[in-house]
């Protein structure tokens, strides 16, 4: 029998650790493969802003398999059957988006949790299991699994204690994009309203204990929500990275 795999990233934000990470929307188990080599500590694949779909999603956790950076899968909704697919092909990490309140949360945590925990569905032949292969699976896998949930609105924020409350919520990550809509600044996350609002909720996060995780596209962004005290941190995207290097290029020539 095989042993079943450690959760690293859940392991080091439990210890508060720094983990730099890349936003992955190519939906490309070569794009995943060719960046997961590349020193991140994690990566997520996206399939709420990008056309990924299941059979995708396999084969890019497939692709990072030699790689430094854990994989994050975030689902397109708070949805069971979404999650329990995502995790029954392997899985660790979810990142559950649009959490609004402390009921949500718990929804995110008991659909990743087999019973009597939660409701995630059993199935003995999954990925998840090596094919039924990891002894004690169904026993080992709840303690494996990182739920982080995201807060992007105001009503969210306001929330916030009540959601970090929730037992089996290991982080809480913060969308900038959607928070600014949602106060009124729509496509201005360096409004300073927008950041007052990210500072204080990184300050609340950690105050209740749970680790605190946000995207970041600009680098002074990125170092400066490292130093708030944000310890998972989407540094930049593939799709940032391929399309800023691609106009340089061009732009050298003309």
């Amino acid at each position: 029998m095989i042993d079943l795999e450690k959760n690293s990233f859940k392991a080091a934000i439990r210890a508060r650790k720094l983990q730099i990470g890349l936003w992955c929307s190519l939906c490309s188990s070569s794009a995943t493969e060719l960046v997961s080599d590349s020193g991140y500590d994690w990566m997520l694949l996206d399939t709420e802003h990008a056309p990924n779909e299941l059979p995708g999603i396999l084969d890019q956790l497939r692709s990072m398999n030699s790689g430094t950076a854990a994989a994050v899968v975030r689902p397109a909704w708070n949805d069971p059957v979404l999650i329990k697919r995502f995790l029954d092909v392997g899985a660790q990490t979810l990142l559950i988006p649009f959490v609004q309140n402390a009921a949500e949360a718990e929804r995110a945590v008991a659909s990743c949790r087999y019973p009597p925990l939660g409701l995630r569905g059993i199935t003995g032949t999954a990925r998840a299991s090596r094919y039924g292969r990891v002894a004690g699976y169904l026993q080992e896998a709840n303690e494996q699994i990182c739920v982080l949930v995201q807060v992007e609105t105001a009503v969210a924020l306001s929330e916030l204690e009540e959601i970090a409350r929730v037992d089996g919520v290991d982080g809480i990550f913060i969308g900038p994009s959607d928070l600014s809509a949602s106060v009124g600044h729509i496509g201005n996350p360096q409004h300073p309203d927008v950041q007052h609002l990210i500072k204080s909720a990184v300050e609340r996060i950690t105050s209740a204990g749970k680790a605190a995780g946000i995207l970041a596209t600009v680098e002074a962004d990125a170092r400066r929500y490292i130093e708030w005290g944000f310890n998972f941190v989407a540094v930049g995207s593939d799709l940032q990275l391929l399309a800023r290097a691609a106009d340089n290029l061009a732009r050298s020539f003309r």
